[in-house]
């Protein structure tokens, strides 16, 4: 194989591998189901070297989210759908009709007004996909999903809020949550089925959610730094309870919880 390679090398390695005769057994078996988590794996693997602002490593995801493309694109190609070539040319097609400030002669001078452009043309791109499938359009249509619950539950929320459907004060959006927050105790303390416990506390994650965008907040980015504290807190406590000979299955509640509130206090004292 050559020392430089291009596009052209990685769709011909990926060609090789899944090659029915001379290819990798593993590589072979997959399907689309079977591949699709190891593509949303890598999508974090690339997010994960941003947030490090590790250059090396984001240059190493950034070819893996790669292959996974170009895997995705052969198994396609194989069954006569469409090819990494058609892949290219759609995004390329798309990019050039949702930007014609750029590629066009439209006036538009500033990011916001790209941002609404951009919105608009996806509904009119939304509105001719449901008119071709017969159905009428919703303004929830194209909120995939796959994603994240609560990344799906901000864009949903936000695509309802277009149209007038949302809570015009934040006061509003806390009084839902004393509400939702109250029926779940409810629910949990009288043991009713565990389904409807699960739907009260669903709608309490989602109206956590509501307030996070009230807030100009991303609840995912809350949640994570909050994973994280957690993570070097209880790191702390174990590391405290090493000097003492002792690990966390050995210590009672009420001596990791008394180390919980001394490490919350070397972090205050120390900030």
């Amino acid at each position: 194989m050559p020392q430089s390679y291009s596009i052209n090398h990685l769709l011909e390695i990926m060609r090789r591998l899944r090659d029915p005769e001379n290819g990798c057994p593993w590589d072979v078996e997959q399907t689309f189901s079977t591949i699709a988590p190891h593509t949303i794996e890598e999508a974090y693997e690339v997010e994960e070297a941003i947030r490090a602002d590790d250059m090396s490593s984001l240059k190493d995801e950034l070819g893996d989210l790669l292959f996974q493309t170009v895997f995705h694109a052969q198994m396609a190609d194989e069954l006569g759908h469409f090819s990494f070539a058609d892949i290219v040319h759609s995004i390329c097609e798309k990019m050039v009709r949702r930007h014609p400030h750029v590629f066009g002669d439209a006036d538009i001078k500033t990011s916001d007004a790209q941002v609404t452009a951009w919105e608009n043309q996806k509904e009119i791109e939304r509105t001719k996909k449901a008119s071709e499938q017969g159905r009428a359009v919703s303004v929830l249509d194209g909120v995939s999903i796959s994603l994240p619950a609560l990344q799906r539950a901000l864009k949903l929320q936000r695509r309802a809020a277009r149209v007038g459907f949302d809570w015009p004060q934040t006061t509003d959006v806390l009084d839902k949550i004393r509400e939702e927050a109250a029926e779940l105790v409810e629910a949990a303390e009288n043991n009713v089925d565990t389904t409807h416990i699960k739907e009260e506390m669903g709608d309490l994650l989602f109206v956590m959610a509501n307030l996070a965008r009230h807030l100009n907040l991303d609840p995912e980015e809350a949640l994570r730094g909050t994973n994280a504290k957690f993570v070097r807190r209880f790191q702390r406590i174990e590391a405290l309870l090493a000097e003492q000979g002792k690990t966390p299955s050995q210590s009672t509640l009420e001596e990791m919880d008394s180390l919980w509130t001394q490490v919350k206090t070397e972090e205050k004292t120390t900030q």
